[in-house]
């Protein structure tokens, strides 16, 4: 990297000008008319083609090495990368040509970065930085975040590689690409190497997602730029970089090949419901489900969901996370507690003993598999979304229950618009870890008969019933006829399947399940004839809207 230096500018033999061609002590000459570099043997480097009058404003620097950034005269030369003097201070002058090669405006370069202004037309500019200098297209063309950084890779390349740059770092980087769209499409293959930092690479994401697929690359650097690279010596990083990259591809896209091994993964049945042929009827309950219980006040989604989370603890070996918003963590153990020995260790009827209670509430501990959010009547949906996300991520919970999803979004001053972010926020989870999310609605008051008189549930019926039908790939409505003429009847709970994602035939099947008054369990509910020889009961306290 020989040093050169102006001696004088004379007369240039291509133009005609008088004093625009500047004579350097290495022999090379550059004319500031025309545009033209001149090798030391004085054959014409650089010819931008026909005169074109340069901006007044412009300012005339020399072509240089740039020892402390390794780059040696000939790259700049050929980039027309110069230094000079601008009101009395040092700068770098990057001369930004048009299309045909003719230097329109200067990007000045102050040694504090301090500061970098724009000289002449920006607007008459080829967008892309060194866009010039490979007009026919080709194999190749490697994108970078900055100047230094294209003569850097340039500089790899022998300068033979088309190579250019953004102009407006970062920030800017994909209003250059759009409008360098004819140029970079012309390349079989657009490499963006641009800074290592996060907004680098997603300026980086965000370029290459304006190219055709299959054509745009992003390349990875272990220092923070080209420049840095060339600085360091680390030359053939630099060029496996390039024919490293990786194609570039948006989030979520992939082949058959990428899914291949799952895809031919058998399928299995699924988890159990509580409910007796439920489980059969839909193949029962898999990984990222959310499923939805719809009800109206006081039909039983509470009791349902116990009967539940007992039976897992009972048959499955992953821990479960519960978030009962109105339903205080005690007493929410005392009814999971009532299912696993069938007591109603929650209603104070004298058939259960303290001893028998004590016992219950130690099994579930000793378990160590169930985990409570106790703080009652707290509906921040950040707050709720961390404790998930820790139950999922810190707990390893399997299944995690929310009841209920109504209260969260009533805090918020848009309902509509807060269920539809949080049952997004809720599936994305639900995919992410793997887990199960059982999730409680309260229902809109339907036209007609009331849900606790035996009104049928409908997925309309769900308070923000376009986001929650969207999202979630389970929809289960319970309803029960707490008004019944039939004391019987009022025991029976209907469970009926709105929506079944993954097995639409399952939809519109009914479950019907009787409440036993002196065991307090969900039983599937024979004929009322038939009720007292298989054991069931409705001999007992008055039912209680609290008991569900």
């Amino acid at each position: 990297m020989s040093e050169s230096e102006l001696i004088e500018k004379g007369p240039c033999d291509k133009c005609g000008s008088s004093d625009a061609c500047a004579v350097y002590t290495d022999g090379h000459k550059f004319c500031y008319s025309c545009d033209t570099y001149f090798h030391p043997d004085g054959s014409d480097g650089s010819s931008a083609g026909p005169r074109k009058a340069r901006p007044e404003d412009l300012i005339d620097g020399s072509v240089t090495d740039l020892r402390a950034r390794k780059l040696n005269q000939e790259t700049c030369g050929k980039w027309r990368y110069e230094t000079g003097s601008f009101k009395g201070q040092p700068v770098h002058v990057v001369n930004y040509c048009d299309k045909d090669g003719h230097v329109v405006a200067q990007k000045l370069r102050f040694q504090d970065k301090s500061s970098m202004p724009w000289l002449g037309n920006k607007k008459e500019a080829a967008p892309l930085y060194g866009q010039w200098l490979w007009k026919n297209g080709g194999k190749q063309v490697i994108v970078t975040e900055g100047e230094l950084d294209a003569l850097s890779v340039s500089q790899v390349f022998g300068n033979k590689w088309a190579v250019v740059s953004v102009s407006g770092g970062a920030a800017g980087a994909h209003r250059d690409v759009e409008k360098g769209i004819d140029f970079l499409t012309k390349f079989d293959r657009v490499v963006f190497m641009f800074d290592m930092d996060e907004p680098g690479q997603d300026a980086a994401r965000r370029c290459a997602s304006i190219l055709p697929p299959g054509k745009a690359h992003i390349a990875s650097l272990p220092l923070k730029d080209a420049s840095d690279m060339l600085m360091a010596g680390r030359v053939k990083e630099i060029n496996d970089a390039c024919w490293n990259a990786r194609e570039y591809r948006p989030d979520g896209i992939v082949s058959v090949g990428d899914v291949r091994d799952k895809a031919i993964t058998p399928s299995v049945m699924g988890r159990k419901y509580f409910v007796p042929g439920m489980t059969e009827a839909t193949f029962g309950i898999h990984d990222g489900y959310v499923i939805m219980i719809g009800a109206g006040t006081g039909v039983g989604k509470t009791d349902a969901l116990s009967e539940q989370i007992a039976m897992q603890l009972d048959e499955e070996e992953e821990p479960i996370g519960t978030i009962f918003l109105e339903t205080p963590a005690p007493d929410l153990v005392k009814r999971i507690a009532g299912k696993r020995k069938s007591k109603m260790f929650h209603i104070a009827d004298g058939s259960w003993t303290q001893d028998e209670l004590e016992e219950a509430v130690d099994e579930i501990s000793s378990t160590n598999r169930l985990y409570l959010y106790d703080s009652f009547g707290s509906a921040d949906w950040n707050q709720i979304r961390s404790v998930i996300t820790h139950f999922a991520v810190g707990y390893k919970c399997k299944h995690i229950y929310l009841d209920h999803l109504t209260a969260l979004a009533a805090m918020e001053d848009d309902e509509k618009k807060a269920i539809e972010q949080i049952m997004a926020e809720l599936s994305g989870i639900a995919q992410q870890y793997g887990v199960v999310l059982w999730v409680v609605s309260h229902l809109a008051t339907p036209e007609g008969k009331p849900h606790e008189e035996g009104g049928r549930v409908t997925i309309r019926h769900f308070k923000g019933s376009r986001a929650i039908g969207f999202w979630s790939h389970v929809m289960i409505g319970l309803e029960r006829n707490q008004q019944d003429d039939d004391e019987y009847e009022r025991t029976v709970t209907t469970f009926r399947i709105l929506k079944y994602r993954d097995y639409g035939r399952a939809v519109g099947q009914t479950f019907r399940m009787a409440y036993d008054l002196e065991t307090g369990r969900l039983h599937p509910a024979p004929a009322k004839d038939e009720a007292k020889q298989h054991g069931f009961t409705t001999d007992g306290p008055p039912i209680s809207t609290e008991d569900f």
